[in-house]
């Protein structure tokens, strides 16, 4: 009764925002993801008077990464080819609001079989509705399964991700910078300096690549690069700063120093693209060799062949901080959740334990996607530059935690978002953004 009651209150208010959320600058994925919607509504209704074991019924899976959209639905054929069992993948990327498709989703009651979340945020909205997957064989597997307050996994970790700022290595050779000397502002205020002076002759048209309209990039801005002010130099359990987000508070000093960095980086970003630019065109502009840096993370090198990017890349931190900080931010993306209500739990308990734990699955993960496998038992060893790069940071230990994953769900979207992109069009200095950011956190805590 209470779900239903949910999804009753939700339909009036979310149908729209379902709507605004499959659109994406990434069309024809997407498309295909309506498509899918559409053939696998009537699956999801035949489902209602099966059992709870799996029925030969199409398992639908509701993807938040468009840069694997296609590896993962080459595995879901392939996978139906060894055991029968069909699998649509629908694939939510670029400006999409995921949380408010699956929102609509369940007020229709189509709900997928298998959904994303991305962190606590999402957790505490959508765990009525996600199965217990404790006892799985990959569960113990690994120490990146979301766990419910009971210490129960309840989320399944596909791939470990980490992000800084991403470096086109042969600009830097050319221009002189040492990548492994940006570890703090003054090192990254030398070097853009330096290569911004040197733009002709590196045949290059902005230093870096960035994107801040917030209506499709609040993810990089208010997430992505946020989450540096939250947990860079801290140890993984290191709450501090999340912890003072949740009560509505900042700490000014240091927001203020993040402040510093964010001014640069958007100063000497290509300012077409800082305005106005989508995901596409930022990756464009850095995957052509037209700019130097870029803020994204391992997720881009599904993406790299595209442009035919041949030139040595990697990740180095985004260093804000005056003293030195020479960790980069990597954990678990999301996660992937079982509806608790599907009729095909147990077909989907079995081809999440076969993308994990088959070496189809880990050549999928790993090889395929460009990947880093969470799993202990993984034998696949990346090859793709900015996940090689990314392991170098993980098996030396040296990561911060992706504290921003904890933050209210929808504040981002909907309340900081909008900040960075004032910031970055000039219409507000450092004191404004500081002061502004922290009243958007403190109003949106209080609602």
């Amino acid at each position: 009764m209470k779900k239903r009651l949910f999804a009753v209150l939700l339909s009036a208010v979310l149908t729209a925002a379902s709507l605004t959320g499959c659109a994406s600058s990434n069309t024809p994925a997407n498309n295909a993801g309506s498509a899918n919607t559409s053939n696998s509504s009537t699956a999801e209704k035949d489902k209602k008077d099966d059992t709870s074991k799996g029925t030969g019924k199409p398992i639908r899976l509701v993807n938040g990464k468009i840069e694997i959209d296609n590896q993962l639905k080459a595995f879901a054929t392939a996978y139906k080819e060894r055991t029968g069992q069909e699998v649509i993948i629908e694939s939510l990327g670029g400006g999409a609001d995921i949380n408010g498709t699956l929102k609509g989703y369940l007020a229709s009651d189509n709900m997928p079989d298998i959904f994303v979340f991305g962190g606590e945020g999402d957790y505490q909205t959508w765990k009525d509705y996600m199965t217990d997957l404790s006892s799985e064989n990959w569960a113990s597997q690994t120490d990146f399964g979301f766990k419910d307050g009971n210490g129960k996994t309840v989320g399944f970790p596909y791939a470990v991700e980490g992000y800084g700022i991403t470096y086109n290595a042969d600009i830097l050779k050319k221009a002189g910078v040492d990548p492994k000397s940006l570890v703090n502002y003054d090192a990254y205020k030398a070097a853009f300096e330096k290569i911004d002076s040197m733009k002709d002759e590196l045949g290059i048209t902005a230093v870096c690549s960035v994107a801040a309209e917030a209506g499709q990039m609040y993810w990089s801005t208010a997430n992505h690069i946020f989450g540096y002010y939250l947990s860079a130099g801290l140890k993984r359990d290191d709450t501090t700063y999340i912890d003072m987000l949740k009560e509505g508070k900042v700490d000014e000093q240091r927001l203020g120093q993040f402040a510093d960095f964010t001014k640069m980086l958007f100063s000497y970003s290509d300012q077409k693209v800082l305005i106005s630019g989508t995901y596409d065109d930022q990756l464009a502009l850095w995957a052509q060799g037209k700019a130097a840096f870029i803020t994204q993370g391992n997720w881009i090198d599904p993406s790299l062949p595209s442009y035919n990017a041949t030139f040595d890349c990697g990740i180095a931190p985004l260093a804000f901080l005056k003293e030195d900080t020479s960790g980069i931010l990597a954990d678990c993306p999301s996660w992937w959740a079982v509806y608790g209500d599907g009729k095909n739990i147990d077909a989907c308990k079995a081809f999440l334990n076969d993308l994990a734990t088959s070496a189809e699955g880990q050549k999928t993960l790993v090889k395929d996607c460009g990947m880093i496998s969470p799993y202990k038992t993984c034998k696949e060893v990346p090859e793709t530059p900015l996940a090689v790069s990314l392991k170098s940071y993980i098996d030396a230990g040296n990561t911060y935690a992706w504290q921003w994953a904890k933050m209210p769900e929808g504040i981002a979207s909907n309340a900081t978002g909008a900040v960075f992109e004032l910031y970055a069009k000039g219409d507000i200095d450092k004191d404004g953004f500081v002061k502004m950011l922290g009243k958007a956190i403190a109003d949106y805590v209080k609602k």
